[in-house]
């Protein structure tokens, strides 16, 4: 099972919040420290999250088309 934690982005769909997920690594060649962003679709029962919320999703069964994830807790 996958873990992360990100930032909540969107909460306008129903049981349905968008989490941005970041990651930093280093360049191969160069060195340089780069940052990317995925946005991941997560289900979310109790719509108590808010936009800038920092949260942490697990990966499980797929829900919907685009939704794999779950919301475990909200930090």
């Amino acid at each position: 099972m996958k873990t992360l934690t990100g930032k909540v982005v969107s909460t306008k769909m129903q049981k349905t919040i968008t989490v941005a997920v970041e990651r930093k690594f280093r360049h191969a060649v160069y060195g340089k420290v780069l940052v990317r962003h995925k946005k991941y679709k997560v289900h979310c029962e109790d719509e108590k999250v808010k936009e800038g919320d920092v949260v942490t999703i697990v990966e499980v069964r797929p829900i919907a088309k685009d939704k794999h994830f779950i919301l475990v807790k909200s930090l």
